[in-house]
């Protein structure tokens, strides 16, 4: 790494600094700075999935084949689309943290196929690549590169959901100390149906927290029960898996003993991020196949696109999209730049890979939580816009309505992931690795006196930099009140942490799409990107009215009297915005996808 980019990567913000700190445009990653090899590799999981898995969505939807699934991550492994992040030692090709978003992303408009692509190249194979040992690395990481073995993650157990460390699996060694013996119950396993290799969690001996465990199917001792029949994403294989007397070679412990939840937990970090990809590419696809049918749909004598009611919800499918393309790879170039600064520092590459994600866990939360109720949104407005063929399941909206209601449980469920976010926040801020008390008690004393009228001084976003530090402001003098408030007992209010989360996730992403507006016309100049300025400008009004409604719901749970009259005076202060016709700036949005006949941005 040059000694430029080692500088550059030194000034990003720590994970959650955004919450008090302004960033530059300059600062950020866009996807519109891919690089032509990573374009290539674009257009490569493009091509795949026009090719192999769109013509076959029925079959792969019905499982009569179940050597589909299979035989389609075969083919995937023959173009290298498996070992996109396995490092080139070990049969992949070593691609940055970003390539590999990328790859989530487009792959994400896979239906079943992207999540049993997911699985194997995500939970099933990280957890080797980051936490293996040599020999652990050398024996799996090229057959899983190429697909020759399939990989699945036994983490979820019945009386186990977001409460892993719970898990009653148990591991016990064997009388001549040769075998882990694992017996337990694992649920909602993907892949399991055709998994040469399980990265098990269970508990050894009566040990409070998990351990890791590679296990091949090959060892025996291994039951899996039949399909599970499921509301979406019918073509992934999920299974029940029983492990009864299973004998696991010690080599075969992952890591060190008691050092599973940590790896579970740092396993969802990625997988929260890559998740966020995932729904941005589903999405597009979706928007894409609803303008079509908007063009071709003629009512009243003119194509249904031509009304403001289907303008209205193209413009926003539209605008939720890009907002979550640009803060998710805003947190990717994050993760991949602080990656380099610990390898820069002499940091051995998986171990700087895990405190990159580690340090950046609030963003994959919140990437998270906002990429799955986009992709909620979106195909949700997609049925509508079908009318009545959106209920058909001859019609393409059935599926993608059923197959994208999985992602706000996938990955810790969005309320967990909600409360996390305010928690990680918080957690930090009494470490002291984030100064949280000087702004929040500056905003209090704000309260107190008489507002500095604002200047706009004419350049691009100087108002909504304001509003922005508006916003910041509001999660201050909401989250240190109710800290200052409840102290302890914040922690069972989850009413309240939720709705600080939800201003906190509103902001980051709001930030994250005015940055990359604003590096964009600041490279082509603001004529070349009218709408998206449009985006920013209707993103920005909407976003500042729903921070206010969450803000004051949570102010009115725990305040009362004076204090909650100044709070919500000052809260209405935070999220006051100038007057702007929204109206014709979705107007402008929607046409650019209606001209273009797809999602355009």
């Amino acid at each position: 790494m040059s000694a430029t980019t080692a500088t550059e990567t030194k000034k990003a913000l720590k994970g959650g600094e955004w919450v008090i700190r302004e960033t530059s445009y300059q600062d950020v990653f866009i996807p519109e700075e891919f690089d032509e090899e990573q374009r290539m590799i674009a257009q490569t999981c493009r091509d795949f999935l026009v090719n192999e898995v769109w013509p076959r969505l029925d079959e792969i939807d019905s499982m009569k084949n179940p050597d589909l699934m299979p035989q389609l991550l075969d083919k995937a492994g023959e173009l290298g689309l498996l070992g996109i992040n396995i490092p080139e030692q070990y049969g992949g090709f070593g691609k940055d943290f970003t390539t590999g978003t990328l790859v989530t992303e487009v792959t994400g408009a896979g239906h079943s196929f992207a999540v049993g692509f997911s699985a194997h190249t995500g939970i099933g194979t990280l957890p080797i690549t980051l936490y293996g040992n040599e020999a652990q690395k050398a024996k799996y990481l090229p057959k899983l590169a190429t697909g020759e073995w399939k990989a699945a993650y036994a983490l979820t157990e019945p009386g186990s959901g977001s409460d892993a460390n719970s898990g009653k699996t148990k591991a016990v060694l064997s009388a001549d100390g040769k075998h882990y013996v694992i017996n337990g119950q694992k649920m909602w396993i993907t892949n399991s149906g055709f998994a040469n290799i399980f990265v098990v969690f269970a508990k050894i001996d009566d040990d409070a927290n998990l351990s890791a465990f590679i296990v091949e199917k090959e060892f025996g001792g291994i039951k899996l029960n039949e399909e599970e029949k499921k509301m979406g994403i019918k073509g992934s294989s999920t299974r029940q898996v029983f492990f009864e007397d299973c004998h696991v070679p010690v080599e075969n412990l992952l890591s060190e003993r008691g050092n599973g939840f940590k790896i579970a937990v740092n396993i969802l970090n990625i997988g929260r991020i890559k998740l966020g990809a995932a729904a941005a590419g589903g999405s597009k696809q979706c928007i894409s196949t609803a303008v079509n049918y908007a063009n071709e749909r003629q009512q009243f004598g003119r194509p249904i696109s031509k009304y403001g009611a289907i303008r209205y919800k193209i413009s926003e499918q539209c605008i939720r999209v890009f907002a979550c393309e640009s803060a998710t790879y805003r947190a990717s170039k994050n993760i991949e730049d602080m990656i380099a600064q610990y390898v820069a520092d002499g940091m051995d590459h998986s171990q700087a890979e895990l405190k990159g994600v580690e340090q950046y866990a609030i963003e994959c939360a919140i990437l998270k939580v906002y990429g799955s109720e986009t992709l909620d949104y979106v195909v949700d407005e997609g049925v509508q816009i079908y009318g009545g063929m959106g209920y058909s399941a001859e019609a393409p909206m059935d599926r993608a309505y059923r197959d994208a209601r999985i992602n706000r449980i996938f990955e810790g469920t969005n309320e967990i992931n909600r409360m996390l976010t305010v928690d990680m926040i918080l957690r930090r801020a009494m470490k002291g690795e984030l100064d949280l008390m000087t702004p929040a008690m500056k905003v209090a004393g704000e309260l107190m006196s008489i507002p500095e009228p604002f200047e706009d001084d004419g350049t691009l976003f100087c108002a909504h930099k304001e509003y922005l530090r508006k916003f910041k402001k509001a999660i201050m003098m909401v989250a240190g009140s109710a800290v200052q408030k409840l102290m302890q007992s914040l922690a069972k209010e989850q009413e309240i942490l939720m709705d600080i989360a939800d201003m906190a996730i509103e902001t980051y992403v709001a930030e994250s799409t005015m940055l990359r507006v604003e590096k964009l016309v600041h490279r082509d100049g603001a004529e070349a990107h009218a709408e998206l300025i449009d985006i920013v400008n209707v993103l920005f009004n909407d976003t500042a009215d729903r921070i206010n409604i969450k803000g004051k719901n949570a102010i009115n749970s725990f305040a009362e009297g004076d204090e909650q009259r100044m709070m919500l005076m000052g809260l209405k202060r935070f999220t006051k915005t100038e007057p702007f016709n929204v109206k014709e700036a979705r107007r402008r949005i929607a046409a650019k996808a209606i001209e273009a006949n797809k999602y355009p941005y």
